[in-house]
């Protein structure tokens, strides 16, 4: 791939016709993604239709397909479902069906479809793609259609989204939806686990999903339940036994409940169904628990989508509308898609059959290989919560006689207790002795250290703030007292959870190795802070949790002004130099402008904004929504764009602020900050025990590490998860600004900008590549994919 940055610029749309429709079962997000190619397709001066009612729709013709403007689909981001309907449609799967529904689309112009559903929806769009010459030729025999037309619109284009809630789509990490679906799940578990703690029950919660496992396995894995089943990774003979056998373990160590998660296509290995009324008739029967059954159904497809899903579905909706307009005869159908947070297409029937290849194995019983076909993440989400839901009895540990200490630094972030559970129980499942640090490298200095079990870290995932409590204090003036620390608790290794101050400290610290041995063990970081300003990691651990509190603030603020009409909000926001939240927030809440500290502003651009809104005033749309992060210029505060804004728009609009304050730090972690929290700090703690083998000197007795490459942190880059020196970070680092210099997101802020109606340029290099679905090596799925 070429780096001459490509702009879209060369791309136009004029003379093509765009149209969308959503099929199958509906899910979260998937009118963020309407919105994206409706106002990306008008943006290149493309025609955008709609396609009522899914293919049902696309066979009736007549209202059902009808152009749209860029206001149509005003409004619209914040709504789960599909405003366009869906409908199952019976009659598209015949070749009638298909002639009609040609015939429509030629009526007006349509030779580019985008179809957002399920695998069903989409190979049936690439059915109809390879059947369209055909059908135009059989509508010109019926002289329906004349020779010129079928020259006109010889080839159709298929770009294809996946909305679905179940992830059941290989080839993409995340589908439309699922995010969504997942905080539905989690919300609920989180209300049943106080009930079930007041009243020591068990209960068996039934998700979605008849042929995978995703949810019900991310859903355990986030809310640490005590047993899960899913299709694809079926119990072993005797499951009855070792289930109840763990579930009476845990009452006798105090646990006053049980979570056990089903998914609604769990099976056993003879491929029986295991159902939530079997699981709840075999506890009551075995151990007499008081035991509840709460199947969830659709409430996990409805509610508004979380921040997640739009974000997702924005982008994805936009490079749909790229990879139509680059389309030629010979491109195969693709599905836009997510690896890591890199968009990517794939070949739309490589992905259906690899789908089909997992149902297939798990029809075969070769479980094995279904996991491994489902993909990495998914690989990789099943070992972590097998590695962190079933303590071995201590006989059975192995004895390493290493003491691992694990502490917060910084701000709380919503998340942290995920990661320090996850540190401890996997350390102690590796042999170590595990010690918690209070209230940060303060109180390291003071002595504040002890040691801390498998079960004192249960029910920690879905507690927000930080249960060890935090402090931004940096070590270097406590140096002596920690290294003090150190020795009189023999600690072998570290692992800091922590923002940017804990990068800060790690530097400090292994700066003054040469002063104190002590310092001389491996340490290791793990990000987490609301603000993402972490150098060497694309995401940190609670900027998620926070995004959705931005998210959902701006839709009931955007309410409050739909209702008095004419009026502007702006919304301060966390993050201190770092724009993520700001410019983010603001690709999710659907604002009109983001001021951030990367992209410098003068008057002349506050100006602009300005009549941006007053325009904007005279469309049926009569509200505005700007983002400023908290410290994007020294001048132009919060109230000095508010009073310009007053000003400029008297008559026009007028304003109200919004400071959102600490409420960014606080709230229940997000079902992605719980998994990536969990998932990460598993990971770093493995990196751990592998460094202490490798630094151990038998002659002198203990840990010696004073290279460079034993002080790391672990950080999400691109599509893998890394471990970097934080030496080899400093070039980097913005240390005025506490930000990175370079950072991933600054390239969604035209996306923002295009979707707000504003002219910009938009770089898409990294785009365009049509990849193949890679089937990974087992050994790749240790290398680090999230």
């Amino acid at each position: 791939m070429d780096h001459q940055p490509k702009f879209f610029e060369n791309l136009s749309g004029t003379g093509k016709a765009i149209g969308v429709l959503t099929s199958g079962g509906d899910a979260q997000g998937m009118n963020a993604a309407v919105r994206a190619v409706v106002r990306m397709g008008i943006y290149v001066k493309a025609k955008v239709y709609f396609v009522y009612e899914g293919y049902q729709g696309m066979v009736d013709g007549g209202d059902n397909i009808v152009e749209v403007s860029w206001e149509s689909v005003s409004s619209i981001l914040q709504v789960g479902g599909t405003v366009i309907g869906s409908a199952r449609c019976k009659s598209f799967r015949t070749r009638e069906g298909r002639l009609q529904a040609a015939y429509n689309l030629v009526q007006r112009g349509i030779t580019n479809l985008c179809v957002i559903g399920g695998d069903g929806s989409l190979t049936g769009a690439n059915l109809f793609r390879e059947e369209w010459s055909g059908l135009l030729e059989e509508l010109a025999q019926k002289g329906k259609i004349d020779q010129e037309a079928v020259k006109k619109y010889a080839y159709l284009n298929i770009v294809g989204m996946v909305g679905s809630i179940d992830n059941d789509f290989c080839g993409t990490d995340m589908t439309i939806g699922t995010d969504s679906a997942l905080h539905r799940i989690i919300e609920v578990v989180d209300a049943i686990m106080t009930t079930a703690q007041s009243h020591q029950r068990t209960f068996v919660l039934e998700v979605m999903g008849r042929h995978c496992g995703y949810l019900a396995l991310v859903s355990a894995l986030a809310c640490g339940a005590d047993w899960v089943f899913i299709p694809e990774y079926p119990p072993e003979e005797g499951w009855e036994d070792s289930m109840c056998v763990k579930l009476s373990e845990n009452r006798a160590r105090k646990k006053r409940l049980n979570i056990i998660i089903v998914a609604e296509g769990a099976i056993d290995c003879h491929n029986k169904p295991i159902t939530s009324e079997k699981v709840k008739d075999l506890v009551v029967q075995r151990l007499g628990f008081d035991t509840r059954v709460t199947i969830l159904g659709h409430v996990q497809r409805g509610g508004t989508p979380s921040a997640f899903d739009r974000i997702l579905a924005s982008r994805m909706g936009v490079e749909a509308v790229l990879a139509l307009l680059e389309g030629t005869p010979d491109t195969p159908a693709c599905v836009v898609s997510l690896s890591g947070n890199q968009a990517v297409r794939l070949p739309l029937m490589e992905c259906v059959q690899m789908t089909q290849e997992v149902q297939k194995a798990m029809d075969e019983g070769r479980f094995v290989e279904a996991v491994r076909l489902r993909g990495r993440s998914f690989e990789n989400n099943l070992n972590t919560y097998k590695l962190l839901s079933h303590k071995k009895p201590d006989a059975e540990l192995p004895k390493t006689n290493f003491n691992v200490a694990v502490l917060n630094v910084g701000a709380p972030a919503a998340g942290m207790n995920a990661a320090v559970r996850a540190a401890v129980r996997v350390g102690i499942t590796e042999g170590h002795k595990m010690f918690a640090v209070i209230d940060g490298f303060e109180g390291f200095s003071r002595g504040k250290i002890k040691e801390i079990s498998w079960g004192d870290v249960g029910g920690w995932t879905g507690q927000g703030g930080s249960i060890l409590g935090t402090k931004r204090t940096l070590p270097a003036k406590y140096l002596e007292k920690i290294a003090d620390q150190m020795r009189t608790n023999n600690i072998n290794a570290l692992m800091v959870i922590g923002g940017f101050e804990a990068y800060l400290g790690l530097l400090e610290l292994s700066a003054a190795r040469e002063k104190y041995d002590e310092f001389c063990v491996p340490m290791v970081m793990v990000p987490a802070t609301v603000s993402n300003n972490v150098p060497g990691s694309d995401f940190s651990i609670g900027a998620d949790t926070a995004l959705n509190t931005i998210t959902d603030t701006c839709d009931r603020i955007k309410q409050s002004a739909s209702g008095t009409k004419r009026r502007v909000f702006i919304i301060e926001t966390m993050g201190g130099y770092c724009g993520y939240l700001a410019n983010m927030g603001a690709l999710a809440a659907g604002a009109d402008a983001a001021y951030i500290f990367e992209e410098q502003f003068d008057i002349r651009e506050l100006q602009a904004n300005v009549e941006h809104l007053t325009e904007k005033m005279k469309t049926s749309i009569q509200r505005g929504l700007v983002l400023r992060n908290e410290n994007c210029n020294e001048n132009y505060t919060t109230d000095f764009i508010y009073q310009l804004y007053s000003e400029e728009g008297k008559g026009v609009f007028d304003c109200r602020k919004n400071v959102l304050g600490h409420m960014q730090q606080g709230g229940a972690p997000s079902p992605f900050d719980r998994n990536f929290g969990t998932k990460i700090s598993a990971k770093a703690m493995q990196w751990i025990s592998k460094k202490l083998k490798e630094t151990y000197r038998k002659g002198a007795g203990k840990v010696f590490a004073n290279t460079d490459d034993s002080v790391c942190l672990l950080g999400m880059r691109r599509r893998n998860l890394v471990f970097q020196p934080v030496a080899e970070l400093k070039n980097e680092t913005d240390f005025v600004h506490r930000i990175p210099m370079e950072q991933w997101w600054l390239k969604l802020r035209p996306l923002m900008k295009i979707l707000a109606k504003y002219k910009t340029s938009y770089d898409v290099s990294d785009s365009g590549q049509l990849e193949h679905v890679a089937m990974h090596s087992p050994k790749e799925a240790e290398t680090g994919a999230i």
